[in-house]
C-alpha cells in the first residue's frame, strides 16, 4: 500500500525507503500489524546503511579516471603547479566522491566508502603523475640531450649536502662516511635509488590527501542528505 511523504505530502511506493520527490527517509509503522511492521523497517534501514557503505566500482572507477587524469596533469614535475599537487589530489577526490553520491541511491555514502574512492582516484592520479613526469624526464634526457640541466644541479644539491655532513662531526671516520655516501649519490645508481624514494614518499602522501578528501567529500554529502 502506498503511503504520503510528511514532508512534501506526494505518494509514495510501498516498497521504496525514500520519497522519489524530496528524498527524505520514511519509516512507516502499521497499527494493525506492529510485530510484523517493525523487523520490517529495520530490515529496510539496515539495507540502505549497507547500500551506503558500499561502492559500486564501476561508475566509482568511472568517475575517479575522469578526475584522476586533470589531477595527474598539475600534479607532474613539469606542471607549474605540481607543489599544490596535495590540493589537488584531495580536491579530485572529495569531487569523485560527490558526484559518485549523487548519482547512487540513496543518495549519500559513509565515510569509509567515500575514502576508499578517494584512495582508488589518487592511486590513478599518481600513477598518472608519475608516468608523464617519468616521459618528460627521458626525453629530455635522451632525446633532446638537455642532461646537464638535471646533472648540474643535482652535483651541487650533493656538494651541499656533504659540506653540511661533514661539518657537523670533524671525526674522520664519520667524515669517510659521509664522503662515501656523496660519491654513492653521484653514481647512476645513488641517484635512481634517490629518485625512487622521493617518489615512493610523495606517493603515499598523495594517498593519504586523496583518502582524506574522499571521506571529507562524503562527511559533506551526509550534511546535504535531507533530515527527518
Amino acid at each position: 500500500m502506498d503511503s504520503t511523504c510528511n514532508r512534501c505530502h506526494q505518494t509514495v511506493p510501498a516498497e521504496s525507503c525514500y520519497c522519489p520527490t524530496c528524498g527524505l527517509p520514511q519509516l512507516v509503522y502499521s497499527s494493525e500489524d506492529a510485530s510484523s511492521a517493525t523487523p520490517s523497517a529495520a530490515e529496510r534501514w539496515t539495507g540502505a546503511a549497507q547500500d551506503a557503505a558500499s561502492v559500486e566500482w564501476k561508475p566509482a572507477l568511472r568517475l575517479a579516471t575522469m578526475l584522476a587524469i586533470p589531477a595527474g596533469l598539475l600534479s607532474c614535475g613539469q606542471s607549474p603547479v605540481w607543489p599544490l599537487s596535495l590540493l589537488w589530489m584531495a580536491a579530485a577526490a572529495a569531487w569523485a566522491v560527490t558526484l559518485y553520491a549523487r548519482r547512487q541511491r540513496p543518495g549519500w555514502i559513509t565515510m569509509g566508502a567515500g575514502a576508499r574512492i578517494g584512495l582508488v582516484t589518487g592511486l590513478l592520479a599518481g600513477w598518472f603523475a608519475f608516468a608523464v613526469s617519468g616521459a618528460a624526464l627521458y626525453a629530455t634526457r635522451f632525446v633532446f640531450g638537455a642532461g646537464k640541466e638535471f646533472d648540474e644541479p643535482w652535483k651541487a644539491v650533493v656538494a651541499q649536502a656533504s659540506q653540511q655532513w661533514q661539518s657537523m662531526s670533524p671525526d674522520p671516520q664519520t667524515a669517510a662516511v659521509f664522503q662515501a655516501i656523496s660519491r654513492w649519490l653521484l653514481t647512476p645508481e645513488g641517484r635512481a635509488g634517490t629518485i625512487l624514494a622521493l617518489l615512493l614518499i610523495l606517493e603515499i602522501a598523495l594517498l593519504v590527501f586523496a583518502a582524506a578528501g574522499g571521506a571529507i567529500g562524503a562527511r559533506l554529502g551526509l550534511r546535504r542528505r535531507p533530515q527527518a
